[in-house]
Protein backbone atom coordinates (compact mmCIF):
# COMPACT_ATOMS: atom_id res chain seq x y z
CA UNK A 1 0.00 0.00 0.00
CA UNK A 2 3.06 2.99 1.17
CA UNK A 3 4.50 1.73 -2.44
CA UNK A 4 1.19 2.56 -4.41
CA UNK A 5 0.74 5.62 -2.50
CA UNK A 6 4.53 6.75 -3.03
CA UNK A 7 3.96 5.72 -7.34
CA UNK A 8 0.71 7.65 -7.15
CA UNK A 9 2.89 10.92 -5.79
CA UNK A 10 5.71 10.42 -7.76
CA UNK A 11 3.31 10.07 -10.64
CA UNK A 12 1.20 13.90 -9.79
CA UNK A 13 4.72 15.52 -9.15
CA UNK A 14 5.91 15.02 -12.60
CA UNK A 15 2.69 15.88 -13.78
CA UNK A 16 3.08 19.30 -12.25
CA UNK A 17 6.34 19.03 -13.05
CA UNK A 18 5.19 18.59 -17.21
CA UNK A 19 2.54 21.18 -16.47
CA UNK A 20 4.92 24.04 -14.98
CA UNK A 21 7.21 23.58 -17.99
CA UNK A 22 4.53 24.25 -20.52
CA UNK A 23 2.84 27.12 -18.74
CA UNK A 24 6.53 28.86 -18.21
CA UNK A 25 6.77 28.28 -21.86
CA UNK A 26 3.49 29.55 -23.00
CA UNK A 27 4.78 33.07 -20.36
CA UNK A 28 7.48 33.15 -22.26
CA UNK A 29 7.97 31.73 -25.56
CA UNK A 30 7.76 33.59 -28.57
CA UNK A 31 4.29 32.48 -29.86
CA UNK A 32 1.35 33.90 -31.72
CA UNK A 33 -2.00 31.62 -30.83
CA UNK A 34 0.47 28.93 -29.79
CA UNK A 35 1.99 29.13 -32.94
CA UNK A 36 6.45 28.94 -32.87
CA UNK A 37 8.75 30.98 -35.02
CA UNK A 38 5.68 32.47 -36.93
CA UNK A 39 5.37 29.13 -38.82
CA UNK A 40 8.50 28.26 -40.26
CA UNK A 41 9.72 24.98 -39.96
CA UNK A 42 12.52 24.99 -37.45
CA UNK A 43 14.44 21.66 -38.96
CA UNK A 44 15.01 23.61 -42.12
CA UNK A 45 16.99 25.93 -41.15
CA UNK A 46 19.66 22.89 -40.05
CA UNK A 47 18.97 21.04 -43.23
CA UNK A 48 18.41 23.47 -45.82
CA UNK A 49 20.36 26.03 -44.15
CA UNK A 50 17.77 28.78 -45.15
CA UNK A 51 13.94 29.84 -43.40
CA UNK A 52 11.65 27.83 -44.92
CA UNK A 53 7.80 28.39 -44.39
CA UNK A 54 6.57 25.26 -42.94
CA UNK A 55 3.02 23.86 -43.67
CA UNK A 56 -0.26 24.11 -40.94
CA UNK A 57 -1.30 20.31 -42.49
CA UNK A 58 2.11 19.28 -41.26
CA UNK A 59 2.31 20.10 -37.64
CA UNK A 60 3.24 18.94 -34.44
CA UNK A 61 2.66 20.06 -30.61
CA UNK A 62 5.54 20.27 -28.33
CA UNK A 63 4.74 21.39 -24.80
CA UNK A 64 1.94 24.05 -25.62
CA UNK A 65 4.02 25.47 -28.63
CA UNK A 66 2.35 24.71 -32.09
CA UNK A 67 5.91 23.81 -34.81
CA UNK A 68 4.61 23.74 -38.78
CA UNK A 69 7.15 21.86 -40.97
CA UNK A 70 7.92 21.22 -44.58
CA UNK A 71 8.05 17.60 -44.64
CA UNK A 72 6.93 14.69 -43.09
CA UNK A 73 10.47 13.81 -42.68
CA UNK A 74 11.44 16.88 -40.58
CA UNK A 75 8.62 16.92 -38.50
CA UNK A 76 9.89 13.42 -37.74
CA UNK A 77 13.30 14.30 -37.23
CA UNK A 78 12.18 17.21 -35.04
CA UNK A 79 10.00 14.66 -32.58
CA UNK A 80 13.15 12.88 -31.62
CA UNK A 81 14.28 15.52 -30.11
CA UNK A 82 12.44 18.71 -30.05
CA UNK A 83 15.08 20.83 -28.12
CA UNK A 84 18.32 20.34 -30.53
CA UNK A 85 15.94 22.44 -32.91
CA UNK A 86 14.02 24.43 -30.67
CA UNK A 87 15.01 28.36 -31.34
CA UNK A 88 17.03 29.64 -28.58
CA UNK A 89 15.99 32.11 -26.01
CA UNK A 90 12.19 31.45 -26.39
CA UNK A 91 12.40 32.34 -30.26
CA UNK A 92 12.78 36.11 -29.03
CA UNK A 93 15.97 38.10 -30.93
CA UNK A 94 19.10 36.39 -29.34
CA UNK A 95 20.76 40.08 -29.82
CA UNK A 96 18.31 42.02 -27.87
CA UNK A 97 18.48 39.00 -25.08
CA UNK A 98 22.24 39.92 -24.56
CA UNK A 99 22.51 43.46 -25.28
CA UNK A 100 19.49 44.46 -22.94
CA UNK A 101 17.74 41.21 -21.97
CA UNK A 102 14.71 42.04 -23.57
CA UNK A 103 12.25 40.19 -25.34
CA UNK A 104 12.16 41.54 -29.28
CA UNK A 105 10.46 40.03 -32.01
CA UNK A 106 11.95 38.33 -34.83
CA UNK A 107 12.33 38.02 -38.69
CA UNK A 108 12.47 34.25 -38.75
CA UNK A 109 14.54 34.67 -42.01
CA UNK A 110 17.69 36.50 -40.36
CA UNK A 111 18.93 33.57 -38.41
CA UNK A 112 22.06 31.66 -37.54
CA UNK A 113 23.21 28.22 -36.73
CA UNK A 114 26.24 28.61 -33.56
CA UNK A 115 27.42 25.07 -32.03
CA UNK A 116 24.25 22.97 -33.12
CA UNK A 117 22.01 25.89 -31.99
CA UNK A 118 19.59 27.77 -33.91
CA UNK A 119 19.74 32.05 -32.93
CA UNK A 120 16.64 34.43 -34.45
CA UNK A 121 17.48 38.05 -34.68
CA UNK A 122 15.17 41.03 -35.50
CA UNK A 123 15.97 42.64 -38.79
CA UNK A 124 13.59 45.53 -39.98
CA UNK A 125 13.72 49.52 -41.18
CA UNK A 126 17.39 49.34 -41.49
CA UNK A 127 18.29 47.38 -38.64
CA UNK A 128 19.98 43.73 -38.87
CA UNK A 129 20.82 42.93 -35.39
CA UNK A 130 22.49 40.12 -36.56
CA UNK A 131 25.17 42.20 -38.00
CA UNK A 132 25.39 44.04 -34.39
CA UNK A 133 25.51 40.20 -33.10
CA UNK A 134 28.69 39.44 -35.12
CA UNK A 135 30.72 41.86 -34.08
CA UNK A 136 30.46 41.01 -30.41
CA UNK A 137 29.17 37.36 -30.76
CA UNK A 138 30.78 35.63 -27.68
CA UNK A 139 30.35 38.06 -25.14
CA UNK A 140 26.70 38.27 -26.07
CA UNK A 141 25.90 34.79 -26.23
CA UNK A 142 26.83 35.08 -22.56
CA UNK A 143 25.35 37.76 -21.58
CA UNK A 144 22.07 36.49 -23.26
CA UNK A 145 22.42 32.87 -22.02
CA UNK A 146 22.58 34.79 -18.58
CA UNK A 147 19.44 36.91 -19.26
CA UNK A 148 17.37 34.30 -20.36
CA UNK A 149 17.62 32.47 -17.37
CA UNK A 150 17.31 35.38 -15.06
CA UNK A 151 13.64 36.10 -17.10
CA UNK A 152 12.73 32.31 -17.09
CA UNK A 153 13.35 31.73 -13.67
CA UNK A 154 10.34 34.05 -12.29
Amino acid sequence: MKQFILIICIGVTVQLIAQNSTVNRLKHYNLEKGLAIQGYDPVAYFIAGKAVKGNKLISAHVQGAIYYFSTETNKKIFLTNPVKYEPQYGGWCAYAMGDYGKKVEVDPETFKILDGKLYLFYNAYLNNTLTSWNKDEKNLKIKADANWLKLTSN
